[in-house]
């Protein structure tokens, strides 16, 4: 297996990426047109990725499971996406952005990428205006934006309704276009089921159409995985159902490094688990926090009052109230990061002080907010701010336009207007920071296949901000792989094309199709989702949002012998050659059963804390997250070897340059 090399070009950093940029080779807009390109995945690092490199003149074959590529998981992103643009003058900069990444990721990425996202950020809010996105606009008419958690700056650009869905369609409209002309050839109701490696080099996947069973070989000079991240192996989480890792574990048994898998991310404001029928939870924007104060009883008398039906949170006296995250770190209060504000909630919920009947949830109260829109508007309007009806219907009136539809979800799904009673939200799993390892040019360990958006290990660390995936996913897409695969490709102009009559393409088919049958002729007794749920139970409890070395030593058994018993009892009915989604689910569960395992040796090999990876033997007295920079400045990038329990560790050392790595404060 080749060495680590992340291939960071010298040189200053903010003068890096243009650099590089200047020194790559290129293909020639003629000799596009000889090269096949691979890309697994449509959400928004796929699709921009696919039309983009179809609008250079490549031949693009595009892969999604959906049943067009219209519904990627990013359309669930609601808040927003960052960008350096600094139109409120508050003192926003590329280099700021870049340090509250790398400070919100807890000094845990590669500086060189985190700087060039910050740097391609104002590229895509541009881009995207021009494609026709309906970014939302202040009273000036010049593009609106808020503050996310993290930071002290107003940097996320919105649209209304779900942000990730209006870049989805810009993204989906540049890619139709490239669908129209032929220059993409797009494969709906596919799955990736394997890559094929012919001389080291990725040159094509074995797929399986969903409908009709076929499992079918495609070929390319290069194949970029694009499929997202892993976050159900939690069972529940944000995620849609369908969100796998299959794509990133399959490139990682052929030779792909998978980088700190322990780095998840829980979020913190999502409506809470209401039973055992649920198979997704329901994010809240985070956007929310700008505006809504947190918090949960003082007493805990209130608390049992309010459990028991008999007292409304309206009725809490002020002074009863606990705004824990106000009171802990006075200088962003609400805004604190994901994993700062997850743990905070978790640390109220096991003292006993959460407010619904599962004791796991505390309140996001808009009431201060209704309020002072309210007075502000009746100033504006000339009107009688003491009149606290009056005002109160101004204030709804501003609130509803800015999170008007996250309102309405939340009344259709708990039954509460959030207008007069205070939201309740619990932290939940949802993205993940782990990933395929990737080099500066976003190419794998493996020569010619690629993984951008979060399927590679991130530019964010060990904790995201918010705003800041879809950031990465259309920085990926537009303007770092069309040029950086450029640089590889420009080996292949004599090639021609890739045939799949070959002993590669062969063996690879021959083990999807064993694989396949091994499932189909299993014939045991228990459900592919009793094993995901009993695997999501395990990893909740002992890899969420804490861990220890004894909870990590038994997850490591205990889905050890869940996944042996899944081989041995697990029953996919139906046939192989046919529609059959519990095959489909079978195949990713056994993925998951494998990465479970790989992630809790992560967190059990990793003793520090650091953003979303809490272990409770490294915490400050405080019981803040506590680093351990002498021992594990490091991303750990794990080779597969036959096993989890035998993958081996490459460390791939961070350092800093143009950085000093301090313990984070948010006081």
């Amino acid at each position: 297996m080749a060495k680590l090399d992340s291939k960071v070009p010298k040189g200053r950093l903010s003068e890096k990426w243009t650099n590089h940029k200047s020194n790559i080779n290129l293909v020639s807009p003629a000799n596009k047109r000889l090269i096949d390109v691979i890309v697994v995945g449509t959400g928004l690092a796929g699709a921009s990725a696919s039309a983009t490199l179809a609008e250079l003149g490549y031949n693009v074959k595009t892969f999604c499971f959906q049943d067009s590529p219209r519904r990627a998981h990013s359309i669930a992103a609601q808040g927003g996406i960052n960008a350096a643009k600094n139109y409120q003058g508050d003192g926003d900069s590329t280099h700021r952005l870049f340090y509250d990444t790398i400070k919100g990721g807890d000094y845990r990425s590669r500086e060189s990428n985190v700087y060039r996202l910050a740097e391609v950020s104002t590229n895509i809010i541009d881009q995207c205006v021009a494609q026709g996105v309906p970014f939302a606009r202040d009273y000036g008419g010049l593009l609106d934006n808020r503050s996310f958690g993290g930071v002290l700056v107003s940097r996320t650009f919105y649209a209304k309704g779900q942000t990730g869905q209006q870049l989805l369609l810009g993204a989906y409209s540049a890619m139709n276009r490239q669908i129209g002309r032929g220059k993409i050839k797009m494969y709906n109701r596919h799955e990736m089921m394997d890559l094929v490696l012919v001389d080291g080099k990725a040159r094509g996947i074995i797929s399986r159409n969903l409908v009709s069973g076929a499992i079918e070989r495609h070929s390319a000079h290069a194949v970029v995985i694009a499929s997202g991240g892993y976050g159900n192996v939690f069972f529940l989480s944000t995620n849609a159902m369908g969100s796998n890792v299959s794509a990133s574990w399959k490139i990682h048994k052929r030779g792909a490094h998978f980088a700190n898998p322990c780095f998840t991310q829980i979020h913190p404001t999502c409506i809470p688990v209401s039973g055992e029928h649920q198979s997704k939870l329901t994010l809240m924007s985070e956007s929310l926090r700008n505006d809504g104060r947190i918090w949960v009883p003082k007493n805990i008398e209130d608390v049992k009052a309010i459990r028991s039906g008999s007292l409304s949170p309206t009725a809490i006296a002020e002074e009863d109230r606990d705004y824990y995250l106000e009171r802990r770190y006075p200088a962003f209060g609400n805004l604190v990061p994901r994993d700062v504000a997850s743990r905070a909630a978790k640390e109220r919920c096991d003292a006993g002080f959460g407010v619904n009947a599962t004791g796991e949830a505390v309140y996001l109260d808009f009431a201060d907010a209704i309020t002072r829109y309210g007075k502000e508007q009746a100033h504006v309007k000339g009107l009688a701010g003491n009149d606290a009806v009056l005002v109160k219907k101004l204030g709804q009136e501003v609130v509803r336009a800015k999170y008007g539809n996250l309102f309405q979800m939340y009344e259709k799904i708990v039954d509460q207007d959030p207008y007069e009673t205070p939201m309740m939200i619990y932290p939940a799993v949802h993205y993940t920071m782990g990933g395929v390892w990737v080099d500066y040019n976003l190419m794998t360990s493996i020569p010619g296949c690629y993984a951008i958006g979060e399927a590679n290990f991130s530019d964010h660390g060990a904790n995201r901000l918010g705003a800041s995936a879809l950031m990465q996913g259309l920085a990926d897409g537009y303007f770092v792989l069309p040029y950086t695969i450029g640089d590889y490709l420009a080996d292949d102009i004599r090639t021609g094309r890739i045939t799949t009559d070959t002993p590669e393409f062969d063996a690879a088919e021959k083990e999807v199709k064993d694989r396949i049958a091994a499932f189909i002729n299993n014939k045991g007794n228990r459900s592919v989702d009793y094993y995901h749920r009993k695997l999501g139970k395990i990893m909740w409890d002992k890899c969420g949002m804490s861990r220890n070395e004894k909870g990590l030593k038994e997850a490591i058994e205990d889905i050890k012998a869940l996944r042996a018993d899944f081989y041995k009892n697990v029953n996919v009915p139906g046939s192989a050659g046919e529609f059959n989604e519990q095959l489909a689910k079978a195949g990713r569960v056994a993925d998951f059963l494998e990465l479970g395992e790989l992630f809790a040796k992560d967190a059990l090999e990793r003793t520090e804390s650091c953003g979303g990876h809490f272990r409770e033997e490294s915490q400050t007295p405080e019981g803040e997250a506590l680093r351990d920079d002498k021992n594990y400045t490091f991303v750990s990038a794990w080779e597969y070897q036959g096993e989890p329990e035998k993958a081996k560790l490459h460390k791939e050392i961070l350092n800093y340059e143009e950085i000093e790595v301090k313990t984070r404060s948010y006081k």
